[in-house]
């Protein structure tokens, strides 16, 4: 059983390109801000669902870890990983941290992409970093490093080049009177193809 009435708000994605975050974790009602400054409090308060093969809870330590084929889904967005594992406060209704490894995939509900090795979320300072090999991109935009960091409250990210391989960005101009950049591929049945 998962620890507390609540289970708060846990992975959170953005980006340099201004990504809204996705969260996850259990079933319950998500808590404390996901995401960017004026996010609403009815997006906040959507039900949260984590599907995995495993679930293993350590109730003095405040943890919860997931495991095999993990999908956390909240408002239309999902994150895909191998592992999650979930810190609780002291009382069980908050998460304070959150560490998801192995493939990770984000999808946002405004349909911005991410992929990492490693996801970290924590709530106190509503920092998100994604590491080795961090990716996130919009259409045919895209920002590489080997990690990014998100200051979610304040809308701010850092991009850092590993030993290997510097930074990249690739931007490309929003056509006049559209509002995404280049023609996209309509595919039947994903919402983030139009």
């Amino acid at each position: 059983m998962i620890p507390g009435p609540r289970f708060a708000s846990a992975l959170v994605l953005a980006s340099v390109l201004a990504l809204q975050p996705a969260a996850a974790g259990a079933q319950a009602p998500a808590s404390p801000p996901t995401g960017g400054p004026a996010r609403g409090k009815e997006e906040r308060s959507q039900p949260l669902t984590v599907d995995a093969d495993r679930m293993e809870r350590f109730g003095k330590e405040s943890l919860v870890i997931f495991t095999g084929n993990v999908v956390a889904r909240q408002n239309n967005s999902v994150q895909y990983a191998d592992r999650m594992e979930v810190y609780f406060d002291e009382k069980g209704d908050r998460v304070l941290r959150t560490i998801s490894t192995g493939g990770i995939r984000i999808i946002t509900r405004d349909c911005r992409t991410a992929t990492a090795k490693r996801a970290e979320y924590f709530d106190l300072d509503q920092r998100a970093v994604l590491s080795g090999n961090a990716r996130v991109w919009q259409d045919d935009n895209v920002v590489s490093g080997e990690t990014i960091t998100i200051y979610l409250s304040q809308d701010r990210s850092i991009v850092q080049g590993g030993t290997q391989e510097r930074v990249k960005a690739v931007f490309y101009p929003r056509e006049d009177g559209k509002k995404d950049g280049p023609a996209r591929r309509k595919t039947q049945g994903d919402p983030c193809k139009n």
